[in-house]
């Protein structure tokens, strides 16, 4: 004879019915998914979910607001690490380990909640996220001396960038997290122009990878191998539990002081990087300097060139300015000249016409006297 089956506690039926609900709404969607699907995979009636969260929207913001309290919680684990290089390497292995290990859950998370559910969104989510980050660049903007009215804007293009890379991470699955992370790490640290070709994680961040990839389980919650409430319907499906790779040896788990002595070490490399491109940079503004100067030495150079010219025009502009004057001189000269010529023949003429007149006149006279009077 069978063992009769144990009737479930509302607790445990409440606990059924939201992970049954997680795995639809990560297949399906919150409008893919029906009250008639969750209690038929619960084997359980409706009336049963309208009692324990009142609708669909009930039980879809019960697994919303666990899914983002769970990534907020390791985001914000992760940012509480000395030094900004760290915060940022544990903040993206923090969000690639729960896409990792909650691919049900950051799918819904990554879906736009429905309005009717009154939940946030993965939107609302990442701005909680950037809230934290914002914290972070305001003491660095202050440290280096950017303007930490800005923090904001680049917090949200920081969290950006790692949530993008997560959803596109959730399909492909490679490379390995640790990787990616270095990666994302890589291009948000250094920039397009300081890329690192061979980019590793800080050893204290490697540690923490170990011990994301192996967690060890809580003392409240239940051992994985422990016994599990039974429903009265067919259990909802869960992957089935990897098998853990051993850690590598070259890699053992690393203890607090390691990691204080392994931060300090990157420190220190740190700041030997900032010195050498402080250094670049002021070798640049030297280069710059120069090439300032030159371009400067160049234009007066030109300057130069250009008034020397201009004199030289103005000089041959001058020059012919003074022959013409000396051209119209002369022409007025001539023009002078032909009228004192013409007045001088006029008078020739004019003396030549008198002296022939006085010579008519005494030939008249003379003929007058030799003629016989009556």
């Amino acid at each position: 004879m069978s063992e009769p089956r144990r009737r479930m506690s509302g607790k445990e039926r409440r606990e059924q019915l939201i992970q049954i609900s997680r795995t639809l709404f990560a297949e399906k969607g919150f409008d893919g998914t029906s009250v008639e699907e969750i209690a038929a995979t619960a084997n359980v009636s409706k009336p049963v979910v309208y009692e324990h969260f009142g609708g669909k929207e009930g039980v879809y913001a019960v697994v919303i607001d666990r899914e983002m309290q769970k990534l907020l919680s390791l985001v914000t684990e992760a940012l509480s690490a000395s030094h900004s290089l760290i915060k940022l390497e544990r903040a993206a292995l923090a969000l690639l380990a729960y896409v990792e290990e909650n691919s049900e859950g950051f799918r819904i998370l990554v879906r736009d909640s429905h309005a009717a559910s009154g939940t946030g969104t993965f939107a609302s989510l990442i701005n909680d996220i950037a809230s934290q980050v914002e914290d972070v660049m305001v003491d660095e903007f202050v440290e280096r001396g950017y303007d930490p009215q800005l923090a904001p804007m680049y917090a949200q293009m920081l969290v950006g960038m790692v949530a993008l890379t997560g959803q596109w991470w959730l399909d492909v699955r490679r490379p390995a997290r640790e990787e990616v992370a270095a990666h994302l790490v890589n291009l948000a640290w250094n920039g397009l122009t300081g890329l690192d070709p061979n980019p590793r994680l800080t050893a204290a961040s490697r540690g923490l990878e170990h011990r994301l990839a192996h967690p060890q389980p809580r003392p409240s919650e239940p051992h994985p191998s422990g016994p599990r409430p039974r429903a009265t319907g067919p259990e909802p499906k869960e992957p089935e539990p990897k098998e853990p790779e051993p850690p590598p040896e070259e890699s053992p788990p690393l203890t607090e002081k390691e990691i204080r002595e392994l931060e300090k070490a990157r420190e220190r490399e740190l700041k030997n990087q900032e010195k050498l491109r402080e250094r670049e940079l002021k070798e640049q503004e030297k280069a710059r300097e120069r090439e300032r100067r030159e371009a400067e030495k160049l234009a007066k150079d030109l300057e130069k060139i250009r008034l020397r010219e201009q004199r030289e025009l103005e000089k041959v502009r001058e020059r012919e300015y003074r022959e013409q004057q000396r051209l119209l001189r002369e022409q007025e000269k001539a023009r002078e000249r032909e009228l004192r010529d013409l007045e001088k023949a006029q008078l020739k003429e004019a003396r030549a016409a008198g002296d022939g007149r006085r010579h008519a006149s005494s030939v008249d006279a003379g003929r007058e006297k030799l003629e016989p009077s009556e």
